[in-house]
């Protein structure tokens, strides 16, 4: 595949293996996003597995008590059918019995392909069969890059979208949402680092992996800005094509610190012997945002899968499929539908909200 070419402040293009470029801050176009590659095809170090007759591994005991069924057989938690939600199915949608849905299977434990390499499994995915059951619907999983969900969903090739997709200003024009988790970033070092990441200071002159055209990558892209502002030395933003990719150039040295989905870096932690979390800050940074089903604007199918979420959460299902996949801690006590109209509002409630909750807990 084919990279665009980027301007990198004044960095000779790295020719560093899986490496697609490097940048310190500046005003850049936008750029194809990592690619999805199979994560189980990557051991981790000091993972504890058990496998079947092939030799392939279809659990993972990680240090947090969490057992990761990675194995094409999910047995999944099933939501019961609730005709009520089922009427109010847009009929364009509903028509063929189906909901198609597009994940991008390029993270454990969020969404990623089982030990035989080509079926998507996953917390995202399990969420979405939640919601598919109570609508009634047959669950249609469709994976893609993350550069191709916006312009497949806005054809109408994808219904919604499950695959850890932050709330944010410029995505709320074009589509509406239903939150289903919270939405935090984790930065991930090598198990000797001291690092201890809390700000925009605590990153300057270190190489940090990121995804591109990510929620992530506009925090970083941020916070290099403060640090040229301060007159400090920026950040050095390395892309690569795959996580796997990314995690062998953090593990070699060849990266300081990677930022990632929190759930993902939470994962790694507890299944590697070499990374650890060294640091957390919220996705919608310097505001607080969340993870949501992300679905065409005005189609009417948002405030349904809100009502299914719901419902999952009342009747347990949700607190369960969280508590499978050790996410137990992102858990919302109510999805709500989020678009245009009320993102801003919606967004100084949870700002609020956060505020209050850090406020208590340091008094």
């Amino acid at each position: 595949m084919a990279f665009p070419t980027l301007r990198q402040s004044g960095r000779r293009r790295s020719s560093t293996p899986g490496l697609r470029n490097r940048r310190s801050f500046a005003a850049l176009p936008a750029v194809v996003l990592l690619g999805t590659a199979a994560l189980s095809a990557c051991a981790d170090p000091g993972a504890s597995a058990s496998g079947d007759a092939s030799g392939a591994a279809q659990t993972t005991a990680a240090r947090n008590g969490v057992v990761y069924n990675t194995s094409p057989d999910q047995q999944r938690i099933r939501g019961e059918k609730d005709a009520a939600l089922a009427a109010k199915v847009p009929e364009l949608i509903g028509k063929d019995g189906k909901l198609t849905v597009a994940t991008t299977a390029g993270s454990i434990p969020l969404s990623f392909h089982a030990t035989d390499d080509k079926t998507p499994i996953g917390s995202e995915l399990d969420i979405a069969q939640l919601v598919a059951d109570k609508l009634g619907l047959e669950l249609d999983v469709q994976v893609t890059s993350w550069e191709n969900w916006p312009l497949k969903t806005q054809s109408g090739d994808f219904e919604v979208v499950f695959s850890n997709v932050g709330v944010n200003k410029d995505r709320v024009k074009l589509f509406d949402f239903a939150s289903y988790r919270a939405a935090f970033m984790g930065f991930e070092a090598k198990k000797s680092a001291t690092y201890d990441i809390r700000g925009a200071d605590d990153i300057s002159g270190l190489r940090v992996s990121v995804g591109s055209g990510t929620n992530q990558e506009k925090i970083l892209l941020a916070w290099n800005k403060e640090l040229e502002d301060k007159g400090k030395a920026p950040a050095t933003l390395q892309y690569y094509q795959s996580e796997a990719d990314t995690i062998l150039a953090l593990s070699s040295g060849r990266t300081d610190l990677n930022i990632a989905p929190y759930p993902s870096t939470v994962y790694r932690e507890n299944t590697r012997d070499d990374l650890k979390v060294v640091g957390k800050v919220n996705a919608g940074w310097p505001s607080e945002t969340l993870v949501a089903a992300t679905s065409l604007k005005g189609n009417g199918l948002a405030p349904v899968i809100t009502e299914a979420l719901n419902s999952a959460i009342k009747d347990g299902s949700y607190g369960k499929v969280l508590e499978r996949w050790g996410l137990s801690e992102e858990a919302l006590p109510e999805a709500k539908t989020i678009t245009e109209d009320n993102y801003a509002a919606t967004q100084a409630a949870a700002t609020a909200s956060a505020s209050a909750e850090a406020s208590k807990k340091s008094s």
